[in-house]
């Protein structure tokens, strides 16, 4: 079996400033975020965990730093590309608000139906290059020891983690978002027992570990 913790970044100034934040786009933690990573390890600390790997964006490198650290400093941390956001193209660093107004319907099919998605539109990313860059890495990672429980945790980002998530799960594009995003410093865990041709989902979105309650600001 492997068993697999999705964490998402903690939150960030863009996070609060309602602003997207892609691969090419980045901004601080705030400092509460660090309690909440904080939280976070103190939740996962009964768990033997293998390796952590984690997007080489900052504030996701930052956050499985600081959890690395929390859970005591000795499990081996690394980087991988695969595991970045998407690219947002021309959106990036822009707000949430004036987005919707010059791109309704990308904003809406990106966020509620991504079979409807058309990424060249703002020269970005599409879901099917997310999925399949985040999946071939995931899977990967569930062959090599077929005898032996592996326990590892993703640090990822919001929109790529709904995606690579949905696409282990083998959910259908279009429902994609059907349970909606994910809470900055949440938990997805998903388990396989056949060496990553199949996943189940054992806890979606999990923040009740937080010493706060979640907003909007955190899941959009």
């Amino acid at each position: 079996m492997t068993r697999f913790y999705f964490v998402r970044h903690g939150k960030t100034v863009w996070n609060l400033e309602g602003r997207y934040q892609g691969a090419r786009g980045d901004s601080p933690l705030l400092p509460e975020s660090y309690q909440d990573i904080k939280s976070l390890a103190q939740f996962l600390h009964p768990q033997h965990i293998d390796w952590i790997y984690s997007s080489p964006i900052k504030r996701a490198y930052l956050t499985a730093q600081t959890l690395d650290q929390a859970l005591g400093g000795d499990i081996p941390l690394s980087t991988n590309a695969a595991l970045k956001e998407f690219d947002l193209g021309i959106m990036e660093g822009q707000k949430f608000s004036v987005m919707e107004q010059k791109y309704p319907q990308e904003v809406w099919a990106f966020r509620h139906d991504p079979s409807q998605y058309d990424a060249t539109i703002i020269q970005g990313e599409s879901f099917e290059s997310v999925v399949h860059r985040t999946n071939d890495f995931i899977k990967g990672l569930a062959r090599p020891l077929a005898a032996q429980t592996q326990v590892f945790i993703i640090v990822s980002h919001g929109a790529a983690s709904v995606a690579m998530i949905k696409g282990l799960l083998k959910v259908p594009l279009h429902n994609f978002r059907d349970q909606g995003g994910l809470a900055n410093t949440s938990l997805t865990t998903l388990d396989t027992y056949d060496h990553g041709q199949s996943f189940q989902l054992i806890k979606w979105n999990d923040t009740s570990f937080l010493q706060r309650p979640t907003t909007q600001t955190d899941t959009i």
